[in-house]
């Protein structure tokens, strides 16, 4: 019984088929037939070839039916899977890949991860649709503005206290800097503003959002109004000193930059702490230090102007007496000063009545008199005024039994003279 020879081609092999054979056939020449089939003539003439030497199987693709040079090795699969379900569960492909190869060693392309996940079922965060903005050009050089904002969120995801994270992303490049808190308020904004500026230098801008850590919401003072100005919050107050503009944004849109890093920070971050049993804040604040040159060294971006803009710290300029909580104190006549609820005894002589007490964070504190530290020791606050207690004593009177006589119908106008003193005896007058 003779058996059939049956050569599976797909449509495109197909068609090229009888073009190929009418070249060969002398009826159409390479050229025109490479124009057909829209190949170069170089190509035509090895279809020529392989079509002679093996008939219209020299056609079918030469790896059809082997197996691809990029195919992920036996198991692999079923393990990265694994550990997608058990060790990086809700991270989104590019993350969970990256992890792969350089936690586990496991080389697969974000987007095979992807198909792998949707196809076993597996839930994963998706970037969800945002709304159309006016786009806003970077600004050209490094340094040129700053964008800050605090950022609250469950970073330790309950493995340990509720912490703040102070972002700062600079918008030319990109490039972040930040560091974990318990809170946010002016002493956490003035120490993270510290700590940049000693790595990077002082910005020519800062762009924030109008917090009352940042923008003051009290009412102006006398001296305000004489000066034309609104009143200043005291971080307000330390960018004016060191030459840093204030710049205040309307809407958390405004400053996208920073959102988007809070964004991206709020996926990635929290998950590569969590890969690193981080639990406290100070393991935060570590882990925050190794983590951040690795991030700006993949994703910022270099400046059109390519100019750093920043202005160096110098020696004269005393970053502890300028980024901390400055208030002004009266000194009493035995030389006390009150300040947080305790009272400070000064040692040193002064002519004047008033001192400026700073606040650093730590609970750094120093009195200051005409650009002088003064010498202080805390004392004991003086003890609050007892106010005596007025004790309200309640009548001890009764009302007469119901049988008394006073409750009878008779009046003491029409009571007998025997009654009167038969009740006399008894003790009733």
């Amino acid at each position: 019984m003779a058996t059939t020879d049956i050569i599976r081609m797909s449509n495109k092999e197909a068609k090229r088929l009888p073009v190929v054979l009418s070249v060969i056939g002398k009826h159409l020449r390479q050229v025109a037939g490479a124009k057909l089939l829209e190949i170069s003539a170089r190509q035509i003439r090895r279809l020529i070839r392989r079509v002679k030497q093996e008939g219209a199987r020299g056609l079918i693709h030469r790896s059809r039916g082997r197996r691809s040079n990029r195919e992920t090795a036996g198991g692999t699969k079923e393990r990265a899977l694994q550990l997608c379900r058990e060790v990086y569960t809700g991270f989104g492909p590019t993350l969970a890949s990256e992890k792969l190869l350089e936690r586990d060693g496991i080389r697969i392309s974000a987007e095979t991860l992807r198909l792998w996940l949707i196809e076993a079922r597996i839930p994963y965060e998706r970037r969800k649709g945002r709304p159309h903005r006016q786009w806003r050009e970077r600004k050209r050089c490094y340094g040129e503005m700053v964008q800050i904002d605090g950022s609250h969120h469950d970073w330790l995801e309950g493995r340990g206290p509720k912490i703040v994270l102070m972002g700062y992303i600079d918008d030319a490049t990109g490039k972040a800097f930040g560091r974990f808190y318990g809170y946010e308020g002016t002493l956490p904004a003035l120490d993270s503003f510290k700590r940049y500026a000693r790595r990077y230098g002082l910005p020519q801008s800062v762009y924030l959002d109008k917090h009352k850590t940042y923008r003051s919401s009290g009412k102006p003072t006398v001296e305000d109004e004489l000066n034309n100005r609104r009143p200043r919050s005291q971080f307000e107050r330390a960018m004016t000193e060191i030459g840093v503009k204030v710049i205040h944004a309307d809407s958390p849109q405004a400053k996208g930059r920073i959102e988007r890093l809070f964004r991206t920070f709020q996926d990635r971050l929290i998950k590569e702490m969590r890969l690193e049993g981080v639990g406290s804040l100070e393991e935060a604040n570590r882990f925050l230090g190794r983590y951040l040159p690795k991030y700006n060294r993949r994703f910022s971006v270099a400046a059109a102007g390519n100019v750093d803009v920043h202005r160096p710290v110098s020696g004269e300029m005393d970053l502890e007496a300028i980024l901390c909580i400055r208030e002004e104190r009266v000194v009493r006549n035995d030389y006390t000063v009150m300040y947080g609820g305790r009272l400070y005894q000064i040692d040193d002589e002064i002519s004047g009545k008033k001192v400026a007490v700073e606040e650093g964070w730590g609970g750094r504190l120093r009195i200051r008199y005409q650009g002088r530290m003064l010498r202080y020791r805390s004392i004991l606050p003086q003890a609050p005024k007892v106010v005596p207690k007025i004790r309200c004593y309640r009548s001890t009177a009764h009302p007469p039994a119901h049988n008394h006589p006073w409750r009878g119908d008779r009046s003491v106008a029409s009571t007998s003279k025997e009654d009167i003193s038969n009740l006399v005896e008894s003790g009733h007058f």
